[in-house]
């Protein structure tokens, strides 16, 4: 009898934006893949595909009735292995599991990040900690992808059946790759950027946590010295029309390009000169990874995501969420130093090689995997 292992969360893209190196992995072992979420798309080594009605927000009525259509999906299939992902893909599917779980079946949740953290609003402790606590209680591994996040479980006492700690989703250093310099001057002529530009990136949703205005004021504090500086801001959201109107005020729109959604950040961030941040929470921050892997120092704000990856003077800088005028300043010390530049870029993107990339995680995530394989095996024979 074929092996099966459910994949869950919100919503189906997770997948095929972060997992698919182990969705592949596991279809080469022989195992039978689902995928249990919200959405239509097609996800490669995937044997059945549920589309089901997870929604992120927690008092959402539908949330109930993905929750029976899990639990019954569940309930159908003999799955060896259920791993579950996002904040309400977890809640939902460890609560669906709990028979499973007593029949034998390993319970796997990666955290992305807890929503309660270190300068996390109370309401976050109030709501989400308690929640997070009472279901470690039905996960037999508890996976952290930052150092922060570990500690805390251990330290809270989460009562899972282990924790451990997997560097992040993996980067395929292969896409993510530094460009020479006539390679970037012709992608600079092609988006109609000079050579002499000095561009600033940031990919993120337009949302209050992702923080945008903090990188606009920063611009008012360079715009004499550092006038050749353009900050690209790639991603869509509720809040764009807010830091459109602030360029205006602050006289800094014919500094700051708004690119929209894109889905050619692959040809974007190699051409760029820096990569920027101002987001006030995060997990271990793709976008993040992404540009060191393309060569690129980072300067960010202090954050648990933020604060694993970068190291001060070795790959960039984090600098105080509040502290516009220091974000100005270490700009305007890479504008003027370009070696500095070059230097800081190659060891982020060594780190992001030796630690991050997809070939390590999947040793990361495999291993863990053979290790509840094995935890299995052994139940089976001791049941006979």
């Amino acid at each position: 009898m074929t092996n099966k292992v459910l994949f869950c969360a919100t919503v189906d893209y997770h997948f095929k934006a972060f997992h698919l190196p182990i969705l592949k992995w596991f279809k080469e072992k022989g195992w039978e893949v689902h995928v249990a979420a919200s959405g239509e798309n097609e996800i490669p080594f995937v044997d059945e595909k549920y589309n089901i009605p997870i929604q992120r927000s927690p008092f959402h009525i539908k949330n109930v009735a993905a929750y029976r259509e899990l639990k019954s999906i569940i309930n159908e299939n003999d799955y060896k292995i259920i791993h579950c992902h996002t904040p309400m893909g977890g809640v939902l599917t460890r609560l669906a599991a709990k028979q499973a779980r007593k029949n034998g079946t390993k319970v796997l949740y990666t955290a992305h990040g807890f929503h309660f953290c270190k300068g996390a609003p109370i309401m976050n402790w109030i709501f989400y900690y308690p929640i997070e606590k009472v279901l470690a209680r039905y996960t037999d591994c508890l996976i952290t992808i930052n150092e922060e996040d570990y500690q805390l479980a251990i330290s809270h006492r989460f009562m899972a059946g282990e924790i451990e700690h997997v560097h992040g989703v993996g980067i395929d250093t292969e896409r993510f790759k530094p460009m020479n310099s006539n390679e970037k001057r012709m992608r600079r002529e092609k988006l109609d950027y000079k050579e002499e530009d000095f561009l600033l990136f940031f990919a993120a949703e337009f949302n209050k946590n992702k923080n945008q205005q903090f990188l606009i004021k920063a611009l008012v504090e360079i715009k004499d010295e550092v006038p050749n500086a353009k900050l690209l801001l790639a991603g869509d959201g509720a809040l764009q029309g807010d830091c459109r109107k602030l360029t205006a005020e602050l006289g800094v729109e014919k500094m700051v390009d708004f690119l929209g959604y894109r889905n050619d950040i692959v040809d974007l961030l190699p051409m760029c000169d820096v990569a920027v941040a101002s987001s006030l929470r995060e997990g271990l921050p793709v976008n993040i990874m992404e540009a060191m892997a393309c060569g690129l120092p980072v300067i960010a704000t202090e954050n648990r995501g933020h604060n694993e990856l970068i190291q001060n003077l070795y790959n960039g800088w984090t600098v105080n969420p509040d502290n516009v005028i220091d974000m100005a300043n270490k700009i305007k010390q890479l504008a003027n130093k370009k070696h500095l530049i070059t230097t800081l870029g190659e060891n982020g993107r060594e780190s992001i090689e030796k630690t991050y990339s997809i070939k390590t995680i999947l040793i990361e995530k495999s291993h863990l995997y053979e290790k509840n394989m094995k935890e299995m095996e052994g139940i089976r024979w001791a049941a006979k």
